[in-house]
């Protein structure tokens, strides 16, 4: 069955990046494939290759790390349907669940035991077509929208978005990420600040620690 295997890219633990879990201890569960292909995509290392795994045993080695947080991310971890029971196995064994999603792939089938991270993707992407709005109707306050932005134009679509769909009525975790030596993180903070926009500003912490083309941490 398609929901007994997986193809996986790679399971490591590291520490929480990025998100409201951002430097906590976490093992990464990371699926190969990914059906958009942003501009500013730092993990185009996992589109392709991967080794497919019987479900029980990503299973196994994402417990055996130890780590109280798990993180299924990719690519695009929800275009493999054998995700959706790993995630409820992990929550049954009492594991804190996050899936980081583009924002294209339906997260209606996500147990909702799981925390959602959820991007909406800004035209600087070149992928903001592909937004499936209707995802919106899923997330709860447990869950988490991220904004990557790679300059002045995504921030004001970022701002337009948040106050036109009325997102902090769904959940006051709003983050807003700047593309990695793209956008200058201070230039984000003074425009938060200027339109008192309710949005948690967030650096990708890993990128501070490791070089930033650094895979597996």
């Amino acid at each position: 069955m398609k929901e007994d295997t997986l193809v996986i890219h790679e399971i490591y633990a590291s520490i929480q990046g990025e998100s409201t879990f951002a430097g906590l201890p976490c093992t990464f569960v990371r699926t190969t494939g990914c059906n958009l292909r942003c501009t500013w995509c730092d993990t185009t290392q996992a589109f392709y290759g991967g080794t497919r795994m019987a479900r029980a045993d990503v299973l196994a080695r994402a417990l055996a790390t130890g780590t109280d947080l798990v993180e299924l991310t990719g690519g695009e971890p929800l275009l493999q349907p054998g995700v959706f029971p790993l995630m409820r196995e992990l929550c049954d064994q009492g594991r804190t669940v996050l899936v980081e999603t583009s924002g294209e792939a339906d997260v209606a089938r996500v147990d909702p035991r799981v925390h959602k991270i959820m991007d909406l993707k800004a035209p600087g992407s070149g992928e903001s077509h592909r937004n499936r709005w209707s995802n919106l109707e899923f997330i709860t306050e447990r869950d988490e929208i991220k904004f990557v932005l790679a300059s002045r134009t995504d921030y004001e679509w970022m701002r337009d978005i948040v106050r036109s769909r009325d997102l902090s009525s769904r959940t006051p975790k709003l983050l807003a990420s700047t593309v990695f030596g793209k956008l200058s993180p201070r230039d984000l903070v003074t425009w938060v600040l200027e339109d008192a926009l309710r949005v948690r500003v967030q650096l990708q912490m890993h990128k501070y620690i490791w070089a930033p083309e650094t895979q597996g941490v």
